[in-house]
């Protein structure tokens, strides 16, 4: 049987539903072999609250199989004819600028062999021949709905009405991709990669945050942090990356093109779009009150299991917080054999009961890493007291166990250093096997891995051959050009990644972000106060150890100072640029430093704001035509060369 221990917040939320809905009653339901079509709905309506708000209690593939329930039963039901609405705290709606529809979904290539056969008989009945027929083919961003007519920012809504949300940009949110406003409908979304770095220990989900983004009480600091540093963004559909194939193609290719899509972006996706994008095909086939004929997302199946706990490990990372992982009963899913897995924190182990004994609910689907989905028998719980690697009482701190002794605690002061030598990325002996080997013959300090001899590395156990190459390497890392904010990011301070290295690096020197206080790191644009504090408590953490390895002479790449790069006079000043291809004079990386150096931009890829899109070799026409369609000067390498003197 499916047990769901229902959190207050979830309580909360579907107590501001229409009809108040009784807890206990969706358990049951969720267990019956039959509902009836007011139960269907109801079940919904509740979990697709419970979903928009962040706090989901069944799945995509679970939600999807209930309306299929309900369609069985009345497949003119009005639940299957309006768009399920992004739920928001009790305000005015206003009628939407353009109506915004679900997308029908599909499970399998099959049921996208259907829908490309109704394209195709649509096509037949209008004369259209398939060979003219083209398929476009977006990420399925896993944001919040939105539409933006350029002076007005709506949530969906029910497709016809939504909220006013402007305050969202009147805040700082950006438009993705360079975009201006007015480009219509998208979603409000945060980059995966700024999550997992700076908030996934502050908020369970991104669909947590993307609500947090357009709440309409004060924004919460580290929101609107992330607010400030692009990381959150109103993403258009028009902007998005796309692929457009022939009709032919899309079965023939359909997995590489699925797998090209899904990473195509640094965003959460749940799921690929396809569409036609002949018009009078799309005219024809027009729209259900809930989703256009002409378009279809496909989205994995996540399959899930359940599975009982064996036991819940502690491990210690550099930063000092405790790691719960649940060690499990080996069990197949997906297509892989899954024995562990991460629990988020111990607050969640403690609150959620996981334990030995406990049976969980483990999601995975093809493409995303396997988690816990839900806790359907929840048992007591043992917390630790000593941390596992120094044996150090813990402490609490906010959701988590932290291990308070930074200075001597094995685990710390090993993943300190497989970090420092991973961040700096310009040597490749001293990977984490080295590192153990090391800390187990008592090397705590990134100083003194520097210090050691070529004898000494044999005398730990390292062949002759082996402890010659190691001390080569480090030679090399002091030798070869490292950028100055990828030193100070190797050194692990916590919220001091890359970007906000370079940030302060911008303003100030190496040497004098030790002597900088929170009152004017919180001058420069995006640090707040909780972060300036964190970094500032962080460098002094650090200064001793920081200055015995600045002091071994690294090549350091100075970051220009923000009023240099104001006053460049050069060609490429100001200007935005993309490097693509391979380099035959130089190597890539290399040319994107000199470029910033020269006052430009450098982007990752080409969007309507690109000044010049620079190619090596082994660049497709399809990349060169793309960008000259959106008005990109294209250069070759010497071209560029020659620009630039």
């Amino acid at each position: 049987m499916l047990e769901i221990n229902f959190t207050d917040e979830q309580i909360a939320i579907l107590e501001k539903l229409d009809n108040t809905i009784d807890s206990n009653e969706l358990t049951q339901w969720l267990n019956k072999a039959e509902l009836n079509s007011d139960e269907l709905v109801t079940l919904l309506s509740a979990s697709n609250a419970l979903y928009r708000a962040g706090k989901p209690i069944i799945n995509d593939e679970q939600y999807d199989f209930h309306i299929s329930m309900l369609r069985s039963i009345n497949h003119l039901h009005p639940y299957l004819n309006t768009v399920e609405p992004e739920v928001l705290a009790e305000s005015k709606t206003v009628e939407l600028p353009q109506r915004m529809l679900s997308t029908e979904k599909a499970y399998s290539i099959k049921d996208i062999e259907k829908w490309l056969k109704r394209i195709s008989k649509a096509a037949q009945e209008i004369g259209v021949s398939e060979q003219d027929i083209q398929i476009r083919v977006t990420p399925k961003l896993d944001g919040y709905a939105a539409y933006d007519d350029g002076e007005t920012l709506y949530t969906r809504g029910d497709g016809f009405r939504g909220q006013d949300i402007t305050r969202a940009f009147k805040r700082g949110l950006k438009v993705a991709a360079s975009g201006g406003r007015g480009l219509g409908p998208g979603e409000i979304v945060i980059k995966k990669s700024y999550f997992d770095e700076e908030l996934s220990d502050i908020f369970e989900n991104s669909r947590n945050l993307q609500a947090a983004i357009i709440a309409e009480k004060k924004v919460d600091e580290n929101v609107q942090k992330a607010i400030n540093e692009g990381a959150c963004v109103f993403y258009p559909f028009a902007l998005l990356p796309n692929k457009t194939i022939i009709f032919a193609d899309v079965i023939s290719n359909f997995d590489a093109i699925v797998e090209e899509i899904w990473n195509a972006v640094d965003f959460d996706i749940d799921g690929v779009i396809f569409e036609t994008t002949h018009e009078a095909i799309k005219e024809y086939m027009g729209a259900t009150r809930r989703n256009h004929r002409w378009q279809i997302a496909f989205k994995i199946n996540e399959e899930s299991v359940e599975v009982k706990v064996i036991k819940v490990t502690p491990q210690t990372s550099r930063t000092g917080r405790i790691t719960p992982v649940a060690e499990l009963v080996p069990t197949k899913i997906s297509g892989a054999t899954i024995s562990r897995v991460t629990v988020h924190h111990y607050n969640m182990v403690k609150t959620n009961g996981v334990g030995p004994g406990a049976i969980v609910q483990i999601v995975r689907s093809g493409l995303v890493i396997p988690k816990i989905e839900k806790v359907l028998k929840p048992v007591e719980v043992a917390l630790p007291e000593l941390c596992p690697s120094c044996q150090t009482p813990l402490l609490w701190e906010s959701d988590h166990l932290i291990c308070p002794n930074k200075t001597d605690c094995p685990a710390q002061t090993e993943n300190t250093l497989i970090h420092f030598f991973k961040i700096l990325g310009n040597n490749d002996g001293f990977g984490p096997k080295v590192i153990e080997k090391l800390s187990n013959f008592g090397m705590k300090r990134i100083h003194e891995i520097y210090s050691i001899k070529v004898h000494q590395f044999v005398i730990y156990g390292f062949g002759d051959k082996t402890a010659q190459n190691l001390s080569d390497q480090l030679q090399a890392s002091r030798e070869i050009e490292v950028e100055d904010w990828r030193f100070l990011s190797a050194f692990g301070v916590s919220r001091l990644g890359g970007g906000n290295c370079e940030k302060l690096l911008q303003h100030h020197t190496l040497v004098e972000l030790f002597d900088l206080s929170a009152e004017e790191m919180i001058k420069i644009d995006g640090f707040a106060q909780v972060s300036a504090d964190a970094i500032v408590e962080g460098l002094a953490n650090i200064k001793e150890e920081f200055f015995k390895v600045y002091e071994l002479g690294f090549n350091l790449a100075i970051t220009p100072k923000e009023s240099e790069n104001e006053n460049l006079d050069s060609p490429i000043a100001g200007t935005v640029i993309v490097f693509t291809g391979s380099m035959q004079l130089g190597s890539r990386g290399n040319m994107e430093k000199q470029a910033k150096s020269l006052g430009a931009k450098v982007a990752k890829s080409v969007t309507g704001n690109t000044t010049y899109l620079v190619t090596g070799e082994k660049v497709g026409e399809t990349k060169i035509n793309a960008a000259k369609d959106k008005g990109v000067n294209v250069l070759s390498e010497q071209e560029y060369l020659e620009l630039i003197g």
